[in-house]
């Protein structure tokens, strides 16, 4: 934290939108204000919105004029990124690259490899997932700069929210695509925190009348490509009421996104029904029509259909321009009834089995109902309050008798984010459905905490959250959302065909806090090195009395989840050998970004190996030797 930044930024990096937002540090009682970004709209049109598209354009080498692709501050932008992105992505899907924020975080790929747009042919330019980010932050860089070449965006305080549920390997590359670009005074924050922070900002001191100790807080931030959960509980500290996250979901890859597709095969259908078919890449542009569609349909004016025309490439392929229309009802059925079904408790996300073989893509929740992944969300987490969940142990009813309620956590307010939830009958919706669960377990109704724009607000509580960290204001507690555990791979006798079995060790225990660290008491291991070998490390966002050194010989898959593994080969010190095998002791670090750092300390002499839990190349791996 620089104490001489006059500004507090904060950056929603989000996956369809990058929002930035700003707070002077040095002016009493100064409000948080949103930035208009500059930004192409059109070849040779520049315009300023509240939001920068997460979007990458890779256009052929004579589609744009070099004159065309101007920006306030250069003649010569590194890329097309936002409104203009989007836009011509529209006509041309296969040179667009999107959510590469889901990629960021996806574990089955390497995030520095350029693969993106993903399945595009080859004369179409590649970028990674992590480069992509960096030209997103770029941008919005020069934009600040632009519009405050005294204050440089490299010499403010700069907070960048991520998903409260990305892992620590997703939050390292965030932190490097920053640092990339020239960011070095950096914090990230999980955006539900963010949303939470706006919501007291916005409510000023209200807030405490609106909430009570023991209240559970339900976050629910349904955005463009994703929905994330997380549980806020309402504490005392010190007579003072204090918030204490202490629950975050999976990272679910189900947002607006998804449903302006399902919109869009819906047009489809009702247009195979005429006998016109279309073609795959008019179904992925016909959804970018849709979500303008489905934005004005939801709102609160009385317009009851929304024309569509569906891109062509001339007129060979159909004839003629094809024209069709989206109503109010097809929208309502398609969306409220699809995505935010009323399901019971008990209803779970339906997990449909996998073909042998599938695209390589992003791994995309099976199940579409919103309402049924926040029901397994709250089963899951219980005993949030008071230790780990038991439900999924729970005893199956006999045949012939009914399911017994599932137990749950009971969230009694409920905080809304994302843009997708604008729309008040989605709001009601969601709302009557946690109430239905509230009422049948004879609790009271949640009620719904109020807000401002949902789209904007996790840039502006990111950019609060700099005040905060400065003491002005109440902090959101919380430490890492899951424990984590490092594999140990077993001593045992061969046994042909049976690899040997690994044990888990916890090495961060849940809510530890970031920048502090601690030795992991347990036995001495022995450490390889010179040879290559991997790092296999657990997450677990239920087993939260787990303290480091807690050894487990066994557990479910509930229980446990697999992360990737880190393979290196930890250098050779003098004195030392290539394949030795090294007693040492273990000691564990969260940094201030929420990365995990796991060091070995040799016994005999305190040499120290560390691993980042990142995923990188075995050349570039995240080992050093420190003496």
């Amino acid at each position: 934290m620089d104490q001489q930044a006059t500004f507090s930024v904060g950056i929603d990096l989000g996956t369809t939108h990058c929002v930035l937002s700003y707070l002077n540090l040095q002016e009493e009682d100064a409000q948080v204000q949103v930035m208009p970004i500059a930004q192409m709209t059109a070849p040779g049109t520049v315009e300023s919105r509240s939001q920068l598209g997460s979007f990458l354009y890779q256009p052929h080498e004579h589609e744009m004029a070099t004159n065309a692709r101007r920006l306030p501050w250069t003649d010569e932008p590194n890329a097309l990124v936002g409104a203009i992105a989007r836009n011509l992505g529209a006509k041309t899907p296969i040179r667009l690259v999107a959510s590469a924020k889901s990629w960021l975080c996806h574990g089955g790929v390497n995030r520095r490899q350029a693969f993106l747009p993903a399945g595009s042919p080859e004369e179409v330019e590649k970028v990674s997932p992590l480069r992509a980010t960096e030209l997103y932050l770029d941008h919005l860089q020069q934009a600040w700069n632009h519009q405050n070449p005294q204050y440089p965006l490299n010499t403010q305080d700069v907070t960048i929210t991520v998903p409260a549920s990305f892992d620590p390997a997703a939050r390292d590359l965030t932190a490097e695509a920053a640092r990339n670009i020239g960011l070095t005074n950096i914090t990230l924050l999980e955006e539900p925190q963010a949303a939470l922070y706006h919501w007291i900002d916005h409510t000023q001191d209200a807030w405490r009348t609106q909430v009570n100790v023991g209240d559970i807080v339900l976050v629910i931030d349904i955005g463009g490509g994703t929905s994330d959960l997380s549980l806020v509980e309402v504490t005392e500290e010190n007579g003072n009421l204090a918030l204490n996250r202490i629950a975050v979901g999976e990272h679910i890859l189900l947002g607006g996104d998804n449903m302006d597709l399902a919109l869009a095969y819906r047009l489809k259908m009702k247009l195979a029904q005429q006998g016109k078919e279309l073609q795959p890449w008019q179904i992925q542009a016909m959804s970018h029509a849709c979500r303008d569609a489905k934005e004005t349909l939801l709102s609160v004016n009385d317009t009851q259909s929304v024309p569509i025309v569906v891109p062509s490439r001339g007129s060979k392929l159909l004839g003629s321009t094809l024209k069709t229309e989206l109503t109010r009802e097809e929208v309502e059925q398609t969306i409220v009834e699809g995505f935010f079904p009323l399901v019971t408790i008990n209803d779970r996300p339906i997990q449909k089995p996998r073909g042998a073989l599938t695209q390589m893509g992003l791994p995309y929740a099976q199940d579409a109902g919103i309402t049924r992944h926040i029901a397994a969300f709250l089963t899951k987490q219980a005993n949030a309050q008071g230790g780990q969940s038991e439900a999924d142990s729970m005893p199956f009813p006999m045949p012939g008798m009914p399911t017994p309620p599932a137990d749950f956590i009971k969230p009694n307010k409920v905080l809304l984010n994302g843009g997708v939830l604008k729309s008040s009958l989605l709001a009601e919706r969601l709302l009557t459905t946690i109430n239905s669960w509230l009422i049948e377990a004879s609790e009271e109704d949640a009620i719904m905490l109020e807000g401002s724009d949902l789209d904007l607000s996790v840039a502006s509580g990111a950019a609060y959250y700099g005040s905060v960290r400065r003491g002005d204001g109440v902090r959101i507690r919380g430490g890492i959302a899951s424990s984590y555990y490092v594999g140990i791979e077993s001593a045992m006798p061969a046994i042909p065909g049976m690899p040997a079995p690994m044990e888990a060790l916890c090495v961060a225990p849940f809510g530890m806090e970031e920048g502090s660290e601690i030795n992991v008491p347990s036995q001495q291991f022995g450490l390889v090195i010179g040879q290559p070998v991997h790092f296999q490390f657990y997450g677990s966002t239920v087993r939260r009395d787990d303290e480091a050194g807690t050894h487990l010989d066994y557990w479910t898959p509930q229980k446990l989840e697999e992360l990737p593994e880190i393979q290196v080969t930890l250098p050779v010190s003098e004195g030392r050998h290539e394949g030795e095998v090294v007693p040492v002791t273990l000691q564990s670090r969260v940094t201030e970004l929420g990365t995990l750092q796991l060091h070995a300390v040799a016994v005999d002499n305190q040499q120290r190996w560390h691993v980042e839990f990142d995923v990188r190349d075995v050349a570039e791996s995240g080992s050093d030797l420190d003496v």
